[in-house]
């Protein structure tokens, strides 16, 4: 529990009705989106502006209260769990569009901001901001510059960190930066911006964010190739990429997972398939749309799709990509916890990375489906499982270990989109090292000497030991 004078102290920065300490309060931001992981807060507080975020802060760091920066809770690494108890800090109060510059092809918001009526109202102008998470109509803004969210449209157009270009910070001591601003270039000094995209709340709390814009593509189309065999689907992903055509959207979806999304959606789906690809590309020109469009049917064909349809309407490519964008929500129908990981390889390695998924799924007799943005090597690895069969969850816990060291072994990386937060944790030493480790340690201590900022993630008290796979 807080100190009463702390806690009178902060209900005078916002307003009484803007600190919550009851019970109600502290169990519904006592977790996230991510399964398994609870720890109550001793307070939640929704300041409006940068001025009370800035006195928030201040009075923590004096008194080392720690404090958790938080969106919608959608986060999937235990992000915005409080591990240490404290103070979370929701954003949603401070939700707005600020402008969208037409001159300089900008955008600029506070970090509540939600994430798919930001796209709308964006599109409204016909211009376009690429990075869209699965998570898009709940999430916010800011939550998705902590994580570098990345989404469906990364192959071709990148994620978060591509398209923040300037902001307005909040540190632990309450002093307030801005970094870059309406500047296409800007080499003056360290990249600030780029360093906060992605620190999961660790550094500061962000409160306003400008990006870019693109003019918005003026066609589109959108395609299904079904495979009998799933390595045939995975090496398909890299003969594309390998030709020299960047589809806007490249996603593989396996058979368990396709199973449920059909039974969910009810698009009809080919269930006696064991992979599908969902193919989308997108741009100024009718006739180049149309060209990569044949080139990649080709394609698909010559690696053995059994078969190969384009949509014929705008309602049948959007039904395609929401069934893709609902895979987590359906499968989380199947049993009583589901947990989603992300494992990154380069995509030259992608038909290797599915299989070795498949293998280790089979070596702990756990129902693993795969699906993911495959046009970037970023596959989603999820588990339908029960946290309640203690036996189960260790051996789900084995095999996702086994997943980070399969992806590192070709290349790749434990997380591509979702975070270090605390279920990556032991295993970040895997991919940057020990002294990379002290390296990261050293930026943290720079901006938040006390560790009030989101303690408890990124840095695990103990790395994992390394395993030696044996296949």
């Amino acid at each position: 529990m807080l100190d009463s004078n702390v806690t009178d102290k902060l209900r005078s920065i916002v307003g009484s009705e803007h600190y919550k300490d009851d019970s109600e309060a502290l169990v519904t931001h006592s977790y996230d989106a991510t399964p398994m992981l609870q720890s109550l807060p001793d307070g939640v507080i929704y300041p409006s502006s940068k001025d009370e975020v800035s006195a928030i802060l201040q009075l923590a760091n004096e008194h080392k209260i720690p404090i958790v920066g938080r969106g919608a809770g959608s986060n999937l690494c235990g992000g915005t769990v409080p591990v240490h108890g404290g103070i979370v800090m929701v954003m949603n109060r401070m939700n707005k569009l600020i402008e969208i510059d037409t001159d300089n092809l900008t955008a600029t918001f506070q970090p509540g901001l939600n994430t798919k009526e930001f796209h709308a109202a964006v599109e409204r102008k016909g211009l376009f901001y690429p990075p869209d998470p699965s998570s898009m109509v709940i999430s916010t803004l800011g939550g998705n510059i902590m994580e570098c969210a990345g989404g469906l449209r990364g192959l071709k157009y990148g994620t978060t960190k591509d398209y923040v270009i300037g902001l307005e910070a909040v540190l632990p001591s309450g002093a307030v930066i801005r970094t870059g601003g309406k500047l296409y270039k800007d080499v003056a000094g360290y990249d600030l911006t780029k360093l906060l995209v992605g620190s999961e709340g660790t550094l500061a709390i962000i409160t306003e964010a400008t990006v870019k814009l693109l003019p918005a593509p003026r066609y589109k189309k959108t395609m299904l190739a079904m495979y009998k065999d799933i390595y045939a689907a995975a090496s398909t992903v890299s003969r594309i990429v390998g030709s020299r055509i960047i589809p806007a959207t490249l996603e593989f979806i396996d058979n368990p997972t396709l199973r449920v999304v059909e039974e969910f959606n009810r698009i009809g789906l080919p269930l006696e398939m064991e992979a599908v690809l969902l193919i989308e590309q997108d741009g100024m020109d009718e006739e180049s749309v149309d060209r990569d469009i044949e080139s990649i049917m080709r394609i698909c064909r010559e690696e053995k799709a059994e078969e190969v349809k384009v949509a014929r309407s705008a309602e049948e490519a959007d039904k395609l990509m929401k069934a893709r964008r609902s895979a987590l929500s359906t499968l989380a129908r199947i049993s009583p916890t589901t947990i989603l990981e992300d494992a990154t390889v380069p995509r030259s390695r992608i038909a290797e990375m599915v299989l070795e998924i498949n293998r280790i799924a089979r070596k702990y007799n756990v129902q693993i489906c795969t699906f993911g943005h495959a046009g970037d090597g970023n596959l989603h690895p999820t588990c339908t499982t029960d946290a309640r069969n203690p036996d189960e969850i260790h051996r789900v816990e084995q095999a996702f270990e086994e997943i980070f060291e399969a992806a590192i072994g070709l290349g790749g990386t434990i997380t591509g989109e979702h975070g270090v937060g605390i279920v990556k944790a032991p295993y970040l030493e895997w991919k940057v090292g020990a002294p990379g480790i002290e390296l990261m340690k050293g930026i943290k201590m720079a901006f938040d000497p006390n560790g009030i900022m989101n303690p408890g993630k990124i840095f695990a008290k103990a790395s994992r030991k390394r395993l030696v796979i044996q296949r």
